[in-house]
């Protein structure tokens, strides 16, 4: 017995010493916006494929581009109008696969704004975040013709924070929210649903696509580290669809993995329902003309467009076509 327990152990470390590391940093906190990660890990998925995989959270200090140009991460979660002006600006990203086939960003309003519809928004304060999430909202704004620099007739931009305080201090008639985030938390500060009007991105035909995975070009010269992510995509889409199946389950792998202890079992669980909507239909296969569109809606972006021309190289079906040919 001592020798097949000895010997199952050697055999275990003989697995664990052959496994291949891979680092991932998260555009955000940990939450279940990243379920599909930590299902992976949690169930052994990455473990199959003989990857260990770190899962670095993010937070309002850490920007993933700034990651993995240091480095300090070999794939990255990040939304393309990051990625794509990371790229020209010089950070040669290439999107390897798109979990996310749908946008969850919108616009939040109050109604006794007397806002129903985006003709409403002229003359409005209008909370909007930045580091790279204006873009679509500048394009949408450039779209509907109205001057986002606070002159009669336009809109006046609130630079607003990770946060929903803009609309509860009424400092703004709309704010940004995501469909499985910022909005529920206006709702738990008690504001009834029938008190707001919202605007999807999606809806409004502006939305750029979110959440994708992104690693450097030249690293995908290299034939190990191309079978690598082939390996890491399909564990992670596996996690994915599992997450999408069993959602409060998902939810508290997510919690379990929350260090500071600053997330709820109820808005992980809601924020899971919303984002299994995000990911629904997608099997990690960039959609290009979603991707396309997202370029459009760049360049569209008023007088300060995120990037200058439509970019080359900027995404690769190789890593997901293998992945989903095993």
């Amino acid at each position: 017995m001592k020798k097949l327990l000895t010997g199952a152990f050697l055999a275990a470390l003989a697995t664990s010493a052959q496994a291949e590391d891979v680092t991932l940093q998260l555009k955000w906190v940990t939450q279940a916006q990243f379920a599909g990660y930590y299902v992976a890990q949690a169930k052994g998925f990455y473990e199959e494929e003989g990857l260990n995989v770190t899962i670095l959270p993010g937070g309002p200090d850490i920007a993933p581009t700034q990651v993995i140009a240091g480095g300090g991460a070999d794939v990255v979660v990040d939304w393309m109008p990051s990625a794509l002006a990371a790229r020209e600006k010089g950070l040669p990203l290439v999107n390897i696969a798109q979990p996310f086939a749908s946008s969850g960003m919108m616009l939040t309003c109050l109604a006794e704004t007397g806002i129903k519809e985006p003709k409403d928004f002229a003359d409005k304060t209008l909370g909007v975040w930045f580091f790279g999430n204006e873009y679509p909202f500048l394009s949408w704004m450039s779209q509907l013709g109205l001057a986002t620099d606070g002159s009669p007739g336009g809109v006046t931009v609130l630079k607003q924070g990770f946060n929903v305080d803009p609309l509860l201090q009424k400092q703004a008639a709309c704010i940004s929210t995501m469909t499985y985030n910022e909005y529920w938390q206006v709702i738990d500060a008690g504001i009834k649903p029938e008190e707001l009007v919202t605007f999807k991105y999606q809806d409004m035909g502006v939305a750029t696509l979110e959440d994708g995975l992104y690693v450097l070009e030249d690293k995908l010269a290299d034939p190990a580290f191309e079978e690598k992510m082939v390996k890491f995509v399909r564990a992670s889409m596996k996690g994915w669809k599992y997450a999408e199946a069993n959602p409060d389950e998902a939810a508290m792998i997510v919690l379990e993995n929350d260090q500071t202890g600053a997330q709820t079992e109820q808005h992980q669980k809601r924020m899971m329902g919303e984002v299994a909507k995000l990911t629904a239909g997608s099997n990690g296969a960039l959609d290009v003309a979603a991707a396309e569109k997202t370029v459009a809606t760049l360049l569209a972006g008023g007088s300060d467009p995120v990037i200058t021309a439509a970019p080359t190289g900027a995404w690769t079906s190789a890593i997901t076509d293998k992945a989903l040919a095993n």
